[in-house]
């Protein structure tokens, strides 16, 4: 089956959504496609903390990001993000999405501070932030715009080019540009060609390749391997932000998020022998940056031999704890902890993506007509490591001027002949889904325990070991199985591991959140 748009968005976060609003309101034909029967189902739904609005101190927020990296972002990154997203914020999320955020009686917006911010510049909803944004963005997509259409329960398999999938020869030597994607219905089983003028990937990052992370499972690399695969240059990959504070306890691989936001309200960490100890690894103690926090609380549970630690907040009046963090308080008395009367058990997790497809400041990645925006993108801007409450912000502001600069070329593209992309080919052999379970818990404990927070030369080479194997494995089962969205993400996941190894090899230098021992 075949199907044509101007623009294919692969992703429903905060990045693809405010692409597509660009593109949808001047008219242009576009398809959002995400895996997941729910759209709302995505690492922007998880975010807690808030948005920065910048406004009035652009300057501070750029001098703040350049500190949080260790002095390794793109300023220019920084400076775009700083002065031009607080118009992009106003228009889209307040004025067209009517996100929901925090006001006082007299209706002035809120602000909170988290973590290595020098002044309180960050919008929020209680403390499920990203959800509102997430829902409010459908919301508005879906009921303005006919020339949307979104591709529920559908993923993609591979980016189309015409050097890698063209019927002839003789495409080969054609301009190596990206076409649009294979797409696997999960509900027939089909693989649509879905052929675009532009492609835009915003499938978010790679933290559910960890065995403890914070993310949505749907974010295990599918963007990353795809652009790999098709050529793009990706960069960065070795800085993963691990959360300092994830909520120890249940069942899944991801971690419910205590947000920043705790601390930054006043929460501060105990061990388990009940000794506030951040003062010993920084002075901002429990607002240092988030790798320091991180590893100090590593550092603390290995000394003191337990499980977790400890973050504290109930010195706060419990009616304004219960207001202020509802989805938190909510959670953690589900799990048998009353916030408001006793701390939290925390441990880190793996969050964010600081690396990923190397674009510049348009979206445009080393591949032509190939966009990345959000955590899938490398733009510089986080550089070693993340600015807290920068990540639903640069996804916004990104994916506004990816859609600007799609609209200034999209007249000058054609979409490509489906008649000259080769059919897909499907497998015949059927998947042990317990094959494809267990490999998936090797690759994580895999990523979690030697490519994790603290990496070695040791650690990476049994690493290494490890992923030739199940590369070996998985690439030769993948040729002739027949597909099953698990097994898609498996594939993805172990390439884009390997690469996050290759990053890790190569950069011997401790920086921001990436750390190595030897």
């Amino acid at each position: 089956m075949n199907f044509e748009y101007d623009v294919l968005i692969i992703g429903t976060g905060i990045a693809g959504l405010s692409a597509a609003a660009g593109l949808a309101e001047k008219g242009l034909k576009v398809a959002i496609i995400t895996r997941e029967k729910d759209p709302t189902q995505t690492n922007t739904v998880w975010a807690q903390g808030g948005i920065i609005y910048a406004k009035g101190s652009e300057e501070s927020l750029v001098e703040d990001i350049m500190k949080a990296s260790s002095g390794t972002s793109s300023e220019a990154a920084a400076k775009l993000v700083a002065y031009e997203s607080s118009s992009i914020l106003e228009d889209l999320l307040i004025h067209k999405a009517n996100s929901n955020f925090e006001r006082d009686e007299s209706g002035e917006l809120l602000f909170t501070k988290e973590a290595a911010h020098s002044t309180p510049r960050i919008l929020y909803r209680g403390d499920y932030t990203g959800k509102d944004i997430q829902i409010t963005l459908l919301n508005y997509l879906r009921d303005n715009f006919k020339n949307v259409t979104f591709f529920t329960s559908h993923t993609a398999i591979d980016l189309l080019t015409a050097l890698h999938h063209g019927v002839k020869i003789q495409q080969r030597y054609e301009e190596n540009k990206v076409l649009g994607a294979y797409v696997f219905n999960q509900e027939t089983k089909a693989v649509l060609k879905i052929l675009a003028k532009f492609t835009v990937l915003a499938t978010g990052g790679i933290g559910a390749l960890y065995l403890h992370h914070t993310n949505s499972e749907g974010a295990r690399g599918d963007g990353h391997a795809m652009a790999k695969r098709a050529g793009a240059v990706l960069t960065d990959l070795e800085f993963i932000q691990f959360h300092p504070t994830s909520f120890y306890g249940g069942a899944t691989h991801r971690r419910f998020l205590v947000s920043e936001a705790v601390r930054g309200e006043g929460g501060f960490l105990i061990n388990s022998e009940g000794v506030r100890f951040m003062n010993k690894y920084h002075t901002d103690m429990e607002l240092a940056p988030r790798d320091i926090v991180a590893r100090a609380i590593a550092e603390e549970i290995i000394e003191t031999q337990s499980d977790c630690v400890y973050l504290d907040i109930t010195h706060k009046d419990p009616e304004w704890i219960k207001n202020r963090f509802p989805t938190i308080y909510k959670h953690c008395l589900e799990h048998g902890i009353d916030m408001c009367k006793e701390p939290i058990p925390v441990v880190p997790a793996a969050h964010y993506t600081c690396g990923g497809v190397k674009t510049d400041l348009k979206g445009r990645t080393t591949l032509k007509n190939l966009y990345a925006v959000g955590e899938v993108a490398c733009t510089g801007l986080h550089g070693a490591n993340r600015l807290a409450s920068t990540s639903l912000l640069e996804g916004m502001t990104f994916g506004h001027f990816a859609a600007l600069d799609i609209l200034e070329n999209v007249d000058k593209e054609k979409i490509y002949s489906s008649s000259l992309i080769k059919n897909w080919v499907d497998g015949t052999e059927e998947v042990d889904t317990a094959l494809i379970h267990q490999d998936w818990l090797t690759l994580k404990q895999t990523m979690w325990n030697y490519v994790g927070l603290t990496r070695s030369k040791d650690r990476l080479s049994r690493a290494e070991a490890m992923f030739n194997e199940l590369s070996d494995e998985i690439n030769r089962f993948y040729k002739d199985a027949t597909l099953v969205d698990s097994l898609i993400g498996l594939r993805n996941a172990v390439e884009v591991g390997q690469l996050v190894l290759i990053a890790s090899r190569r950069n011997t230098q401790s920086i921001g959140c990436f750390y190595r021992k030897s």
